[in-house]
């Protein structure tokens, strides 16, 4: 099992991560981990830990690690918009279908500035998009 474990273990954070060296090759066969450096993905900075100079392998290996998972919570983005639009959809049913007077009383006040202060975002957004885009062709 020890020899399947990678070399470099990133320890998710808020901001990005801590990056430990895994050292399995010791006298007592244990998995040791070493933390090497804390990467923050909001800035783009790595700092290492203590006294310790980063290898230019490591620092390359921790930018790809960055780079990879700035691609990973960005897709997640998409993907929870998409099922926002999904469950938006089964709130309609749910509305149309099942809800009691009750129920609707209490969600709808709620719901309905949810659903306008979106309304507003995308509609400002997609003009912006769209004079940039008529500001390009000039």
């Amino acid at each position: 099992m020890a020899g399947d474990l990678p070399d470099y273990y990133f320890r998710i954070r808020e901001n990005g991560a801590a990056v430990f060296r895994v050292d399995t090759e010791n006298r007592q066969r244990r998995i040791e981990m070493e933390q090497i450096a804390v990467a923050n993905l909001k800035n783009g900075e790595i700092k290492p830990q203590g006294e310790r100079k980063l290898t230019a392998d490591e620092t390359a290996l921790i930018r790809r690690w960055m780079a990879d998972r700035a691609e990973v919570l960005a897709r997640r983005d998409v993907d929870d918009i998409h099922r926002a639009v999904d469950h938006l959809n089964l709130v309609t049913h749910w509305a149309q279908s099942r809800a009691t007077a009750a129920q609707l009383d209490e969600v709808t006040d709620t719901l309905l500035l949810a659903m306008h202060d979106l309304r507003t975002v995308l509609v400002r957004k997609k003009a912006e998009r769209l004079a940039g885009e008529a500001a390009a062709e000039e």
